[in-house]
């Protein structure tokens, strides 16, 4: 089967994926998930059909809570039903997903995860927001890369349906979903070929309906509420093997090989990390480099199911000869013995083979903060620390690792340009354009990202370009470019530019001075 390539960011390949497979919207727009209910309104309005024939009904609520609220009514009245969400938007939807998930209603929500305000706010990336939801019931599923969320976003849809589940489906806030990546993009007929459809009969039986009323939202009193609650355990016990069935269906139309828990590196590794997000993408880069540098015995175990947990399958993807497992969590749980993931990979080895097994538990890119192959290197070469951070100088409780020299990962032959601008002067929105022209227009890799902070307009931009004839997985900021603009002369004296030029790159200042004056 072959799919059309495409350049787009990770938000576009979510809904164009979501579409497909829902009736009605509830949305309510929130940084940086704001992009996934504008193009599913834009293509409703176009008339674009879902796989039923039908054009998505997109309702705009007063708040992420009304959203939830409108998810929930519409899953009980039989309507397959999403909504798209991040950081605060999604805490204010957790009594409802509580219910959604009590009730085995099969909603989707689609989420970019960004950090939670705590001391501050931050509407950068991490995954604050999707842990402080790993305890209503919901299935966890996580995309490392713009092409993952396009071919995974249906295995979510698909298997709520068939287990009676919701399912929260996530990716990194920024570094996916507003990265762009030229992608492969998912034919509606495909995505209807793998639809059970007995399954989507026996939801519309379930909903609602005044010619066969059931009880629903009762109240019950200690006589009852804890046995009827222990009664969704098989669900959960059954869905890991039904999200493994549709990644089989995914990787058997487009030849990938998608499990709940994927291996990457030597087989006979000794030192594996176990990570969650964008930043397997770096790690994969990282573990190619190390192995064909120095034969290292590294690999990574990524997590793509993260709840309901299948012990089994984890254990299946350690390889034998592990001897330190370093887990990475993006999220910071002061006062916790350990983060979210940590604590999981823990309880899950405690009664296996590997329960000597030495685990180190990391924190890493919170509010977005760039995590580069040096840091990995550094998360290998680790043996002391049993608690750690990289990407940060920790001169207060001195956790952060010793990073070594900055290593060049990207593969040979790859093109990276750095563009300098001031929010709202057109280079972000400029570069956005020139990507998706090579992208689609050349045979070429290409990936995007844009670096700004949280004023957007009169703040300093910086777009990272890359291009080149292998895929890219350099999920972080380009620190050595082969082109770097200047589209604001002040920033000459302020920022070091140049000297992130490789030897023979080119630099442009764009000016109106003479060549003299400059």
């Amino acid at each position: 089967m072959a799919r059309k390539m495409k350049t787009m960011d990770g938000n576009q390949a979510a809904a164009h994926a979501s579409y497909a497979f829902s009736e009605v919207a509830a949305i309510f727009p929130i940084t940086p998930s704001s992009v996934m209910p504008e193009h599913v309104d834009e293509w409703a309005t176009e008339g674009r059909q879902n796989i039923l024939g039908e054009t998505v009904q997109v309702t705009e609520m007063q708040s992420e809570a009304g959203a939830a609220g409108a998810v929930h009514g519409a899953l009980a009245a039989g309507a397959l039903t999403t909504t798209f969400t991040a950081s605060q938007g999604l805490l204010l939807m957790i009594p409802d997903i509580y219910k959604i998930a009590g009730e085995q209603l099969p909603g989707v929500f689609d989420v970019s995860a960004r950090a939670v305000a705590s001391h501050a706010l931050s509407i950068f990336g991490d995954h604050s927001d999707v842990m402080a939801c790993r305890q209503t019931g919901a299935a966890l599923l996580c995309e490392s890369s713009v092409q993952e969320v396009m071919d995974l976003t249906p295995v979510a849809h698909l298997a709520a349906l068939k287990g009676k589940l919701p399912f929260i489906n996530f990716f990194d806030g920024f570094r996916t979903s507003h990265e762009i990546q030229k992608i492969e993009e998912w034919d509606y007929e495909d995505l209807k070929d793998m639809v059970d459809w007995e399954y989507i009969d026996a939801f519309r039986q379930n909903a609602l309906n005044p010619n066969h009323p059931v009880e629903r939202g009762s109240a019950q009193n200690p006589d009852i509420f804890f046995q009827a609650r222990e009664a969704c355990n098989p669900y959960y016990d059954a869905l890991p093997a039904i999200v493994q069935e549709y990644m089989d269906k995914v990787n058997k139309k487009i030849g990938t090989n998608y499990a709940l828990f994927n291996y990457h590196g030597a087989p006979d590794a000794e030192h594996v990390i176990v990570a969650m997000g964008s930043v397997n993408e770096t790690i994969e880069e990282t573990i190619d480099y190390m192995i064909e540098k120095t034969g290292a015995k590294v690999g990574l175990i990524k997590v793509r199911l993260y709840r309901p947990f299948a012990t089994d399958a984890f254990l299946k993807a350690i390889p034998k000869t592990v001897k330190t497992i370093s887990v990475l969590d993006r999220t910071k749980e002061p006062g916790s013995i350990g983060e979210p993931l940590y604590l999981d990979v823990v309880a899950a080895l405690s009664d296996s083979e590997f329960k000597n097994v030495t685990v180190l538990s990391g924190r890493y890119g919170l509010g977005s903060k760039d995590t580069t192959p040096a840091q990995i290197v550094a998360v290998y070469n680790n043996k002391e620390k049993k608690r750690f951070t990289i990407g940060i100088n920790d001169d207060v409780t001195h956790l952060s690792l010793e990073v070594g020299p900055a290593i060049v990962t990207t593969p040979a032959g790859t093109v990276n340009c750095k563009f300098w601008g001031l929010g709202a002067d057109g280079t972000v929105g400029a570069n956005k354009n020139s990507i998706k022209i090579i992208g689609d227009n050349t045979d070429k890799y290409a990936q995007a990202y844009f670096d700004y902070d949280s004023k957007k307009s009169g703040g300093v931009t910086m777009s990272h370009l890359r291009f080149g004839d292998k895929p890219i997985k350099s999920t972080y900021l380009i620190k050595r470019a082969n082109f770097v603009a200047c589209h604001n002369p002040s920033y000459m004296t302020k920022f070091n530019m140049v000297q992130e030029l490789v030897d023979g790159g080119t630099f442009l200042l764009n000016c109106t001075w003479s060549k003299d004056e400059v």
